[in-house]
């Protein structure tokens, strides 16, 4: 006779997990990044202790070298001159601005050469070049070996004091801004002012509303002194806009550490004050919008509707909308009325801040402004306002070309 046999039971609790992880990394402010006689890279490079010479992948933006012709021949000699430090690659050069978002061939290229030449994790890729560029690098650095070291050198204003210091990549499909990306912080940033002085005036200017941004929702003081060199900074004032530069960049890297949600699990996004309209606009004039220039303009919108619904005073908000036309900023165009009635017209406005809801997922999470240098966050919007602070930015828009 055969006895069954009984199995036993388990009551077997969860595994509890937790991976503290730090990051580090400096942001370096310099002039002559690859002069022979600044050694700032080479030290980078070689502070990880490791005594053989690193492999480099430099990846290039081709609008940088319109201006500056001779930067591979400087990136070779550099190479040259610290060899017991770094080994320089073939350099790559891609596309300019938001081609190189919305190109994902560039991805496979880079990954190929990473292949190709042999790149191991503690080898570095070197990017140069605006943020558009950056971010694809930086996404397809953070996406081979699951992360070769990245070093950012960010040549463009919204780069070296917003986009570039941060720990975000990515590029845009299926028609959204950012929709594959990673959050990868960087080894190191290396912001060399040099470079802004080759800038065009709408790309010198487009940098500067990240800027505003950040000192509305966080700094009245900041915002402050803004306003009071906004002529010099209209007008290229290299000592002005490196104090802009440099606070800005302290502020993003401030709330990246400090604000509890560093790679955004939950729904919030405080520094993308004025991003949801921004981001649309990018995709609704085919990217003929600087990123900077339509942050300026969704910074206008929701500076404008923060007032409208009793949280703005009249007078800040005025001040808001003059600072930015001080600075240059168009804050009205064309494609911000289209289809307004339509909410699921694919050129309506209004469709991206559902895409914005999806895209950091939850419910919507917006920032307004309750006062200079005081954000509030919202989850609901009254859309018969929004219209109506649209309307008012276009009569303010005509009002000042009268």
């Amino acid at each position: 006779m055969i006895t069954s046999i009984k199995k036993p039971t388990f009551n077997l609790q969860p595994l509890q997990q937790c991976v503290p992880v730090t990051f580090n990394y400096e942001v370096h402010f310099t002039r002559g990044l690859f002069e022979l006689d600044n050694p700032i890279l080479a030290r980078v490079i070689a502070a990880d202790g490791e005594s053989t010479p690193k492999q480099v992948l430099a990846v290039v933006d081709a609008g940088v070298l319109q201006y500056q012709d001779q930067l591979l021949e400087k990136l070779s000699a550099y190479a040259e001159r610290y060899q017991d430090v770094l080994k320089l690659c073939n350099p790559l050069t891609v596309p300019a601005g938001e081609a190189a978002k919305n190109d994902p061939k560039l991805i496979e290229q880079i990954h190929q050469i990473i292949d190709a030449v042999g790149l191991c994790r503690h080898s570095y890729v070197l990017v140069i070049g605006g943020g558009a560029v950056l971010d694809m690098v930086g996404y397809a650095a953070a996406t081979a070996h699951r992360g070769i070291r990245l070093i950012r050198v960010p040549t463009t204003v919204l780069a070296q004091n917003d986009s570039g210091v941060g720990v975000k990549n990515g590029i845009n499909a299926f028609g959204k801004k950012n929709f594959l990306g990673t959050f990868a912080p960087p080894y190191a940033v290396l912001n060399d002012i040099d470079f802004l002085t080759t800038l065009g005036d709408r790309d010198w200017r487009a940098g500067i509303a990240e800027a505003v941004k950040v000192a509305l929702i966080k700094d009245a003081n900041f915002f402050e002194l803004i306003t009071q060199h906004a002529e010099a900074l209209a007008e290229r004032d290299m000592d002005s806009m490196q104090h802009l530069i440099y606070r800005c960049a302290q502020l993003h890297l401030d709330h990246i550490a400090n604000s509890g949600d560093p790679f955004e699990k939950g729904s919030s996004r405080p520094l993308d004050f004025g991003h949801w309209a921004a981001h649309k606009l990018e995709q609704l004039t085919n990217y003929n919008l600087r990123h900077g220039e339509a942050v300026a303009i969704g910074i206008a919108l929701d500076t404008t509707y923060s007032y409208l619904v009793g949280l703005l005073s009249r007078s800040q908000w005025q001040q808001v909308l003059e600072t930015l036309k001080a600075l240059g900023f168009t804050l009205y165009v064309p494609e911000m009325s289209e289809q307004l009635h339509q909410l699921e017209h694919p050129r309506c406005l209004f469709r991206g801040l559902n895409e914005f809801r999806e895209h950091l997922g939850g419910e919507l999470t917006l920032m307004l402004l309750q006062g200079i240098g005081q954000g509030i966050e919202v989850h609901q919007v009254d859309m018969s306002l929004y219209k109506q602070a649209i309307l008012m930015l276009r009569d303010f828009a005509e009002l000042k070309q009268t």
